[in-house]
């Protein structure tokens, strides 16, 4: 086994300096290729730390508001998806198909989809709710309220559009 490098005074000042610099007890280790105990070692005689628990939690803060916040725009889009696939339920739905015996193309308008299409529409449109209430769940404790008011709300709006009652 190889005797230890002796600590010098150099040593000393680069850690002294590169600690100032901000750089990190790993990143000093590797730049004077000494191990990270010895940096330690020396940055306790020399009265610096490298304790920085109180910026980690800041830039956690602050991540994690920046996640909320990009939650929050997603759920907003799942909703207009939700509400946007819901009004297609009773709207003119084009359907095309190829055939025949030459396998031609061709389309057709149908005043609303067929109920086997409504099915796959509510199924997208509970999804997006679903998602959308999970990214940003309601504010009430049970949740009940609130969830049912969405609902309420967004088969409301659909009716009016479409003059159902």
């Amino acid at each position: 086994m190889g005797k230890a490098r002796p600590v010098t005074d150099e040593d000393r000042e680069a850690v002294r300096s590169l600690h100032a610099e901000g750089k990190g007890r790993n990143e000093i280790a590797k730049i004077l290729k000494r191990s990270g105990r010895t940096i330690s070692a020396i940055a306790d005689d020399l009265g610096l730390s490298f304790a920085r628990a109180a910026e980690v939690r800041a830039a956690t803060e602050v991540r994690q508001a920046d996640l909320e916040a990009r939650r929050t725009a997603f759920a907003v889009t799942l909703q207009d998806i939700a509400e946007r696939e819901a009004a297609k339920m009773s709207q003119p739905h084009l359907y095309w198909d190829w055939g025949g015996k030459e396998h031609d193309f061709d389309t057709y308008e149908a005043a609303e989809p067929t109920p086997a299409d409504k099915r796959a529409l509510m199924a997208t449109v509970a999804t997006a709710v679903d998602r959308s209430l999970k990214l940003v769940p309601p504010k009430d404790e049970d949740g009940s309220g609130e969830v049912g008011s969405l609902l309420t709300n967004l088969f409301d709006r659909l009716r009016e559009r479409h003059g159902d009652n």
